[in-house]
């Protein structure tokens, strides 16, 4: 991955954590994280790969993010300085919970 598309990357990243604490309002003893964030070479489309704590409110919160994310993409845009803002889309990232299953599994075997 080169070095520009790495500072791209980040640089969503830390704007869009920002956006999403104060415009999606969460479930109470909920956490959102963005797990990372992957950018096409082209700069066209971006996955912004997200966690959801605890798992359950997932469908709850993504649903309530992806109807917000044309708003979500125009605050991107006014808050980042590039030609081409890429188009966001949102991934749950599954990975932590899984993780925590084959433990649970590893403990109990």
């Amino acid at each position: 991955m080169s070095e520009r598309i790495q500072k791209v990357n980040e640089l969503i990243k830390r704007e869009l954590g920002a956006i999403l604490m104060h415009e999606i309002e969460v479930p109470e003893n909920s956490l959102i994280t963005i797990a990372y964030v992957k950018t096409s070479k082209d700069l066209m489309e971006t996955k912004v790969f997200m966690s959801i704590f605890p798992i359950e409110y997932a469908p709850k919160v993504l649903a309530q993010i992806k109807k917000r994310i044309g708003y979500l993409q125009k605050l991107l845009n006014r808050r980042l300085v590039m030609r081409r803002v890429p188009k966001i889309n949102f991934v749950l990232d599954i990975t932590e919970d899984e993780a925590a299953q084959v433990e649970k599994v590893l403990r109990r075997g």
